[in-house]
């Protein structure tokens, strides 16, 4: 194997100052090998009860079997990574409010949250589709909103913040245009530092694109996936509705507006390109088929080299939060729990298994969260009606506990009836808390 040469950081003087480091191929290269169930406190698989199907088990079964059955089993996971396929039953109520129990709300846990944020460096790390834009139909139109592009910004300003995703490092910026930040494209095999001065460790970087590259581990495998991109352009086109998209490092083919029973036939096709590039390997997202390099890298490899990067390998003194909502962000999320540090918050609106600490519902909600630790989150709520907050919030405990807060849910009724859809900022005393303890 050939040594590749990296850019990496000096930890002691941060990302501005870069030296050269040689990083052997064959100590990248894996096979693999799926991950056991992660453990929660207490014993037990995350899964519990409330996961009808285990991605997991059906992800074992993808490499052991063979055939019909290694197909079949492909397209059970993509059923499972499908939220409009989770099973409905008389159990539903009770597996969400024991996965809120386990994952609670970031935004209600906001300060427990900032207790153990104190004294403190405070490293942001998110995903971008389904954390700082909506999935929608046209990965090209994943445009995340100006208030979220705000909230970023502000983080920014206080702390390092980088964006790691399975998207082509350039096509994350030009949806974020934010140069203060880190960018992890490709789910992480291409690193790059801000070029700008606007925050916290944010030196101005290079003006020389190519000495401004903190890691690229896989480069010499891009000839191979401009190959194997066109292979499945060709391949695919005969699926309506199927869309492959080259992120450089690795590629997606997009099987959202796929036809349910078109998709084993998809994925015969993808896998028919792919068994004669055995230095590539399948994996799965939300909606998406991925062909990755069989490197040893990961989101959760990016979140590590970006913390030593920034000089925090060995520190006590970071706090790591990832927020993301992806099978690829478990990585990261794993790679927090092993360190005993921050914690990861999971975006989803149904229990899923995962490593994360915390959850959001949605998107709009990590908005929040990012703006609440310079004191906003006030400002936030007193910009939002009650009727939202309530179909926000509180109708999802009516979900959970529909007996225990039956009685309030008729003095709510009431109390909307009054205000109507004035703000927060009309009735100071009236908040959260004190509506739910009516």
């Amino acid at each position: 194997m050939t040594n590749q040469n990296v850019v990496v950081s000096d930890a002691k003087s941060g990302i501005g100052m870069s030296k050269i480091a040689a990083v052997s191929n064959s100590a990248l290269l894996f096979p693999a090998v799926p991950e056991s169930p992660a453990r929660v406190a207490g014993g037990g698989s995350t899964g519990g009860g409330y996961v009808r199907i285990s991605r997991k088990k059906l992800l074992n079964k993808l490499e052991s079997g063979g055939g019909r059955t290694r197909i079949n089993s492909w397209v059970e996971s993509m059923r499972a990574s499908s939220p409009t396929r989770k099973s409905i039953d008389e159990n539903e109520h009770e597996d969400q409010s024991s996965w809120i129990v386990k994952h609670p709300s970031a935004l209600g846990m906001f300060e427990e949250i900032m207790k153990g944020s104190k004294g403190k460096e405070i490293v942001v790390f998110l995903d971008y589709d389904g954390t700082l834009s909506p999935i929608v139909d046209d990965p090209d139109r994943a445009f995340m909103t100006n208030e979220m592009r705000e909230a970023v910004r502000e983080v920014a300003k206080y702390f390092p913040t980088a964006i790691v995703s399975g998207r082509c490092r350039a096509k994350v910026y030009g949806f974020v245009r934010l140069s203060q930040l880190y960018y992890a494209g490709s789910h992480g095999m291409d690193i790059k530092g801000p070029t700008s001065a606007k925050g916290p460790k944010c030196p101005i970087m290079s003006k020389n694109d190519s000495q401004a590259i903190l890691f690229q581990p896989a480069r010499e495998i891009l000839p191979m996936m401009d190959e194997v991109y066109k292979a499945l352009l060709e391949k695919t086109k005969s699926t309506p509705g199927a869309r492959v998209e080259n992120n450089k490092f690795c590629l997606a083919v997009h099987f959202r507006c796929v036809d349910e029973k078109r998709w084993t036939g998809l994925f015969e096709q993808v896998r028919s390109v792919l068994k004669d590039y055995p230095k590539l390997r399948l994996t799965q997202g939300r909606k998406v088929l991925e062909i990755r390099p069989t490197i040893k890298w990961d989101k959760g490899k990016a979140l590590e080299f970006l913390l030593e990067s920034l000089g925090y390998a060995n520190s006590n003194d970071v706090l790591p939060v990832y927020i993301g909502d992806d099978r690829t962000d478990e990585d990261a999320f794993k790679v927090l729990r092993k360190r005993g540090q921050g914690f990861g918050i999971i975006v989803s609106k149904n229990p899923k298994e995962t490593n994360a600490s915390y959850s959001l519902q949605e998107p709009s909600e990590a908005s929040y969260v990012l703006l609440a630790p310079f004191g906003c989150m006030e400002t936030i709520l007193a910009t939002r009606t009650l009727e939202e907050i309530i179909n926000k919030y509180i109708a999802d405990f009516f979900l959970s506990y529909p007996l225990e807060f039956l009685g309030m849910g008729l003095k709510l009724w009431s109390l909307i009836s009054l205000t109507g859809k004035r703000k927060f900022c009309n009735r100071k005393k009236c908040t959260i808390v004190s509506i739910l303890c009516l």
